[in-house]
């Protein structure tokens, strides 16, 4: 038994017992539709239609019973099907992150590429910018949710979670004198660096750290993006100092990582949500695959407290 026979009896009796008719609003054949019927009555055991010939004149006694029992079965199917569209109607639609290059290139991909797995309806736009601007878009409600090295851990209006810490790392040509070498701020301040902007992925705990030795660095170029640094890096303009997150061995070669996190310190990853934002399902789905350790449930009390 199936749910197209049962399509096939329901449809033939609502057509008054009319075979052609039944199977013009089903969409099927005639021949499709009869022996879809026979097939039915073979398997129960007894007739469902009383026939005179080839002729359908009426529903047996157990035949009324069958259709009674389809029906509500139907019914049920149709409640699903309502039910499930509805639930996707709620995935479709759009969700706009701001985030920074170094996120958006070096952390995201995965999460990502998890997420349209989920939510294939649902348009993903990604803005990138400095701190500053993605938190101010944040607050003007131009994106979802922020997500950034220097995102405040407290801000007034938002609410602010996680993600994870990560640490800063030397990038050299292979052959630099660096390379297998302790690494020291002394060391360091003896060659030209080249590193972020002020407002980028930790610049301020590496000044800090320069500063606090009493030592002055030469930083020949700043710039926002971890691939222009190790650009400049392998045509020999100076010292790069990055994340870590941004090298790879296998496609940053004739270059060398070394790291550097115990002497700028460890910087932490956060996503900010304005505390009255109301967010869709797959918005937190979203929230969870990039902040593992924070639940939905824990998320949706944070944005409760006011």
């Amino acid at each position: 038994m199936n749910l197209q026979q049962l399509r096939f009896v329901r449809e033939t009796a609502h057509n008054h017992f009319s075979l052609t008719r039944a199977a013009q609003a089903i969409g099927t054949s005639q021949p499709a539709l009869s022996r879809g019927i026979l097939e039915l009555e073979a398997e129960l055991g007894v007739d469902v239609f009383v026939r005179h010939g080839k002729r359908i004149l009426g529903l047996t006694e157990p035949g009324k019973v069958v259709l009674a029992r389809a029906e509500r079965v139907l019914a049920e199917i149709a409640g699903i099907e309502q039910v499930t569209a509805e639930f996707r109607a709620r995935d479709d639609g759009e969700l706009r992150v701001a985030t920074t290059h170094t996120q958006a290139r070096y952390v995201l991909p995965a999460v990502v590429r998890e997420f349209r797995k989920r939510y294939p309806a649902v348009r993903l736009t990604l803005l990138q910018g400095s701190p500053k601007q993605i938190i101010q878009s944040v607050m003007s409600r131009e994106v979802d949710f922020a997500i950034a090295t220097e995102v405040p851990e407290e801000a007034e209006g938002l609410v602010t979670i996680p993600a994870f810490e990560w640490e800063h790392t030397v990038i050299v040509p292979s052959k630099h004198p660096l390379v297998g070498q302790p690494l020291s701020l002394q060391a360091l301040v003896k060659y030209p660096i080249v590193t972020f902007v002020e407002e980028f992925a930790g610049r301020r705990r590496i000044d800090r750290a320069f500063a606090d030795a009493g030592l002055r660095p030469d930083v020949v170029l700043a710039a926002i993006d971890s691939d222009v640094i190790k650009t400049y890096v392998s045509i020999g303009l100076g010292v790069g100092i990055v994340t870590a997150l941004a090298y790879d061995a296998r496609q940053d070669r004739g270059l060398v990582s070394i790291p550097a996190g115990g002497l700028f310190g460890m910087n932490h990853v956060r996503l900010a949500v304005r505390r009255d934002a109301f967010l869709r399902g797959f918005a937190l789905s979203f929230i969870e695959l990039f902040a593992p350790d924070v639940d939905r449930r824990t998320l949706e009390r944070l944005m409760q407290h006011k």
